[in-house]
């Protein structure tokens, strides 16, 4: 989650000014079905994509139901350069709490392929490292992770896996993250904006950028750290960041949070079917509110100047 240090802002408040009219709905459901009975958080998007909180899906159910389709799910992380040191963690603890009882291919992308650690797969689990290039910018490198998704979810993925997790390795998963954030398209709420007004969403606000949004405009601030779907719509989604992303490059801008910036852009116009809430990424810099029951995926504390660009 490097690249979002600083974007922090606070936690104030359970909803967002400009999605309190919902309430009255995701109210109405906590009292329609007994196991939806959260009625402390926002459970519903305007467009009415469910948003994932502890308290809202049985996982009893939802597993029997995935058990029953044989799907594989593909994690894909990028390890470049020093982030190699990151993996270990990273994969020990997915091994305990990511998709626990469904097969899984971990797509490791690095430029350092004899560095990927070893580490002990349960059965039906494997790893995958897919060599790639880095570049001597690390916010180049974090650009180009569009294009390398895009590129392999048409030549490979779309043969191996039917759902796509895409992921940050400087983070360590600290809970159960299980099929219930499966959907066609799915992101995450960025743990210091999910309670925040429209306007203090840090979106690339220049209109000479491909990333460019609107002051008026925008339903959440997701975060770059973890989103996905089935590999068709990553694909999708990917595919477009790229461009737009080579747009903005060729006429010399870069938006002001790269390729998170570009996601936040097509969230918009192309809305997620499933929102996971800041349980899903969370960072222990800002504290625990009474709503977050769970911290299921968390920041790994770092130097960043140690890391970045080397």
């Amino acid at each position: 989650m490097d690249k979002n240090q600083g974007k922090t802002g606070g936690v104030k408040g359970y909803f967002p000014k400009s999605h309190v009219h919902v309430m009255g709905f995701s109210t109405l459901l906590c009292f329609s079905f007994g196991y939806l009975w959260r009625c402390d958080v926002l459970m519903m998007t305007p467009w009415f994509a469910p948003i994932v909180w502890e308290g809202t899906y049985n996982s009893e159910i939802l597993n029997e139901q995935f058990r029953q389709r044989n799907d594989t799910v593909g994690l894909t992380v990028f390890a470049i350069k020093k982030y190699v040191v990151f993996l270990k963690t990273f994969l020990e603890t997915a091994e305990t709490y990511f998709m626990v009882g469904h097969r899984v291919n971990y797509y490791i992308f690095t430029d350092r392929p004899e560095e990927v650690p070893k580490v002990a797969l349960k059965e039906g689990r494997n790893i995958v490292v897919l060599q790639v290039q880095n570049y001597p910018r690390w916010q180049e490198i974090s650009m180009r992770r569009m294009e390398m998704l895009s590129y392999f979810s048409q030549q490979r993925f779309i043969n191996e896996v039917s759902y796509l997790v895409c992921m940050d390795v400087d983070m360590k998963f600290n809970d159960q993250v299980g099929v219930e954030i499966l959907s066609d398209l799915f992101g995450t709420l960025h743990p210091a904006f999910y309670a925040a007004e429209r306007r203090s969403f840090t979106y690339e606000r220049r209109p000479a950028s491909q990333a460019y949004v609107p002051s008026d405009e925008g339903d959440f601030y997701y975060m770059g750290s973890i989103f996905g779907g089935t590999v068709m719509e990553v694909y999708k989604l990917t595919k477009k960041c790229h461009e737009a992303i080579m747009v903005d490059k060729a006429n010399g801008i870069e938006a002001i949070w790269q390729e998170e910036s570009h996601l936040n852009k097509y969230f918009l116009y192309h809305k997620p079917t499933k929102i996971l809430s800041p349980e899903y990424m969370w960072d222990d810099n800002l504290g625990r509110p009474e709503i977050l029951k769970k911290r299921r995926f968390l920041a790994v504390p770092k130097n960043h100047a140690a890391i970045r660009n080397k």
